[in-house]
């Protein structure tokens, strides 16, 4: 992990009279547990931190503790200080976002992403780290903050949810010993993993059943589209076709698996998973996107047979400049 100056973040905390944390647009597990787990430490240090993401905290997540304060718009207020956690770029963290830092004197940027484009002020930014939120709580040792259960159950719902059980390459030794931290101090990974990898609402399942018809293999490329007028209630951004790009890559034949989504706009959503040896993100981030080795996404111009015809060729030769790695 690379060098960072947590005394200086630290000092920016504890100096702070206001605060402000973000975090990014359509919100997964990493991003609400790293923004919750961060404010109920800093809560616990005697701070009174605002806590906001466009749209608020998913339905699945609201089970975690904090959940309740979270705004799901700004449009007021001025802060010393703004954390925003899981954003790879300041347009991610969305209009809460946009607003907070253009209300704010010091911005920190905390991430793990190797597309993050180095915004803010303050740079918490570990590439290798598995998840926000083992960055986090890698802060909140570094400034000799207790952590209590309020502040291990986000925390390690973003470790688990962004590792998707511990089972991607990025996994290391030193993984696990967070999680045993957060579990001694009393978060559970029985009720955490049921919350998030067990659990599917009906109405996806409905979704998937009318979307797997247009699945196709094509080249180690596995993928599938989701057209708008075909599911009117898919909204842009949600998280309805939940974990349905993961599927997909289970099949053996799969290297590269891929879900078009059609948004209301006309704009195309891209959702990229691959297997270890292959690399998603330098395409997702070459589309305008961003993310991980293994998991990434951007979001395109359509019509959707167009943004296929352009996309499909280049996740081919994703396949191509790769090779299968388990270790």
């Amino acid at each position: 992990m690379m060098t960072i100056n947590w005394a200086q973040a630290t000092a920016a905390v504890d100096s702070a009279q206001t605060i402000l944390i973000v975090t990014h647009v359509n919100p997964d597990g990493d991003a609400i547990g790293s923004l919750l787990g961060l404010a109920n430490g800093l809560r616990e240090r005697g701070k009174s931190p605002i806590l906001a993401v466009d749209g608020g905290v998913p339905g699945f997540l609201k089970y975690l503790p904090g959940s309740e304060t979270v705004l799901s718009e700004l449009s007021e207020g001025e802060w010393d200080l703004v954390i925003s956690v899981d954003s790879s770029d300041a347009e991610r963290s969305g209009k809460v976002g946009i607003y907070g830092q253009a209300h704010s004197k010091t911005i920190i940027n905390l991430d793990h992403h190797p597309t993050n484009t180095r915004f803010g002020h303050i740079h918490v930014i570990i590439p290798d780290a598995v998840s926000a939120t083992e960055i986090v709580y890698r802060w909140l040792v570094e400034m000799n903050q207790p952590v209590t259960r309020p502040v291990a159950l986000p925390l390690l719902t973003g470790l688990v949810t962004d590792t998707n059980g511990f089972r991607t390459s990025n996994v290391k030794s030193t993984t696990l010993e967070v999680a045993q931290r957060l579990m001694e101090a009393g978060a559970s990974l029985t009720e955490v993993t049921a919350r998030t990898l067990g659990s599917t609402p009906y109405q996806t399942i409905q979704l998937w059943k009318q979307v797997l018809p247009s699945v196709e293999l094509d080249g180690g490329v596995i993928h599938a589209s989701i057209r708008r007028a075909d599911f009117p209630n898919v909204e842009a951004g949600d998280n309805s076709s939940g974990g349905l790009v993961t599927f997909l890559l289970t099949a053996n034949e799969a290297m590269v698996s891929a879900i078009f989504k059609e948004l209301a706009d006309g704009r195309i959503e891209l959702s990229f998973r691959c297997k270890p040896g292959f690399d998603v993100a330098t395409l997702a981030f070459s589309l305008g996107g961003g993310g991980h080795k293994q998991a990434s996404g951007a979001t395109i111009a359509g019509p959707l047979e167009q943004a296929k015809l352009r996309v499909l060729p280049l996740l081919r030769q994703v396949v191509a400049t790769g090779n299968l790695t388990i270790v």
